[in-house]
């Protein structure tokens, strides 16, 4: 083979551009048929967070009491499915306190995403800046943050958590704080060993020996690459800490009512498991749909984002 034909077999290699990380595991996560089903799930959840006052049929805190023809714990009620006509409509029936629970899940849905994603964020940047710190400073400073980590990990989350709202009083914002400030100590410590892994590198070593400032280092160099672990964490922590704020409530710790979530519609109605069970049924699926959703998408951006898996 001529040098001419040779340069031209290898020219198309040589000018194809090399994908980056971000955009190989995006690649790879619509590969992945559990993660797209996530990913559905979510989209349409988020949907209906955002068009819930559209979507509703009645207001979520508002007794029907004096206002329609109705009876405490009514079962579901629609017309296509042979609900008498002159009935009121009523798709998941009423609750105790003759609500629409229809009307009440779709705003629940607003408060159980908005305490997964705020209080796991508020975890990811408070334990992502101890576990850099603790991890790129080593010595006393490591010794020291990492004692409280490990002090903190010696409790179980929930017992933790209700001990924090206990303490702060019952109340979302309350919980809020308290699922937050119970998973720092996962990703301090999923960071801490991100950044004691990079700072190794020799970029880094470079840096150090041209007299680059520390703080430029950490969050120039170290924060960035160190961040694929904590959007996979992340993304299944939303899950659990769902899950803890539904216990929260159904243990009376959470949001109080009237506020329409999940959790605690399933803890007041708990007795009702046989008489009205969809009073149960139905928060308990939405609660379960969620959590499925952020594991699904969870285990698809951990294996999209596995440097083994990848060609």
């Amino acid at each position: 083979m001529s040098t001419s034909a040779a340069t031209a077999s290898i020219e198309p290699i040589l000018k194809t551009r090399p994908r980056g990380l971000w955009r190989t595991a995006l690649r790879r996560l619509f590969q992945r048929r559990s993660a797209l089903i996530g990913m559905a799930i979510l989209l349409a959840l988020i949907l209906v967070a955002a068009l819930a006052p559209t979507l509703a049929t009645h207001d979520p805190t508002q007794s029907l009491i004096g206002v329609e023809e109705v009876t405490k714990r009514q079962p579901p009620c629609i017309h296509l499915f042979g609900c008498p006509p002159d009935q009121p409509q009523h798709f998941f029936g009423l609750d105790g306190n003759v609500r629409d629970l229809y009307s009440r899940i779709l705003f629940g849905a607003r408060l159980s995403l908005l305490v997964g994603i705020v209080s796991v964020g508020f975890a990811i940047v408070i334990g992502s800046l101890l576990g850099a710190t603790s991890g790129y400073l080593g010595g006393w400073t490591d010794h020291i943050l990492m004692g409280l980590m490990d002090i903190m990990l010696a409790f179980p989350s929930l017992i933790l958590a209700i001990g924090i709202v206990t303490v702060l009083g019952p109340g979302l914002i309350n919980t809020l704080l308290a699922i937050g400030i119970v998973s720092i100590p996962v990703y301090a410590r999923i960071m801490r060993a991100s950044v004691l892994s990079i700072k190794q590198q020799d970029y880094v070593t470079a840096d150090r020996s041209i007299g680059v400032p520390t703080r430029r280092i950490l969050f120039g160099n170290i924060l960035p690459n160190a961040l694929t672990p904590l959007v996979v964490q992340g993304t299944l922590g939303i899950a659990v800490s769902i899950l803890d704020a539904a216990a929260l409530s159904f243990l009376g710790l959470g949001a109080q009512p009237p506020t329409p979530e999940w959790g605690s519609m399933i803890g007041q109605e708990r007795n009702q498991v046989f008489t009205a069970p969809h009073l149960i049924l139905f928060p308990g699926l939405a609660l379960i749909l969620t959590v499925l959703a952020f594991n699904l998408l969870g285990d698809g951006l951990r294996d999209a984002l596995d440097v083994r898996q990848r060609a």
